[in-house]
């Protein structure tokens, strides 16, 4: 019964010692492995010419909103630079009050630009390289549908002034049933061609597919 018991104990310890050690093997490879961010931060320069993305602020909330203030930071594991503890001065603002020059956004081909109120989407905005600001770099924010397919507000409009008694300036629109319409009973007698030049004129009436002239 004795031995039996050692022999339980043994594959015990046995069983134990090699689950830290591959334990170890796999925290090892993780701390071995090289960040992605490491690829957007150069070598051998100055710390503080390194893009945000790079490095770690002491990011100080009770600054004074639109003032400039300066905030110490250090580089990020396994970026190398010179001067690796520094300071920077960046304006007390959040990313997402950042002005829209500062940060690119994802657009929306799937939205009316031409409507009436005009129509928002939800857009992911993410902030350009060089920029500092306070909170995450990536956020999201509601912006006017702003997407062209390529039409022209003073083509459309010459169309409706010269040939919209046969519907051509509906036809170049994308709008066939209503440019069928226009054809046939010849610009609704005059009245709908007058209307239309109007509607283009003042750009209430835009391309089907719901894009802004260019």
């Amino acid at each position: 019964m004795a031995a039996r018991w050692w022999r339980r104990a043994l594959r015990g310890i046995c069983g134990a010692a090699l689950f830290l050690s591959q334990l170890s093997v796999l925290s090892g490879r993780e701390s071995t492995e090289i960040p992605p961010y490491v690829t957007n931060c150069p070598s051998n320069g100055l710390c503080s010419r390194l893009p945000p993305d790079c490095m770690t602020c002491n990011t100080n909330y009770s600054c004074i909103y639109g003032k400039t203030a300066t905030f110490d930071c250090k580089v990020k594991p396994h970026v190398h630079c010179v001067q690796e503890n520094f300071t920077i001065n960046m304006t007390c603002q959040f990313c997402w009050q950042l002005a829209t020059s500062d940060y690119v956004c994802t657009n929306s081909t799937n939205c009316m630009t031409v409507s009436c109120p005009r129509q928002r989407y939800n857009a992911t905005c993410t902030v350009r390289d060089h920029i500092h600001c306070l909170g995450n770099r990536v956020f999201p924010k509601m912006l006017y549908c702003n997407w062209t397919g390529g039409y022209k507000w003073s083509t459309a409009l010459a169309l409706s002034i010269t040939l919209g008694g046969f519907g051509a300036d509906r036809f170049y629109l994308g709008q066939w049933r209503e440019g069928l319409g226009k054809l046939f009973s010849f610009g609704g007698l005059g009245i709908w061609t007058l209307i239309d030049v109007l509607l283009i004129g003042v750009g209430y009436v835009g391309p089907a597919d719901g894009s802004l002239y260019i």
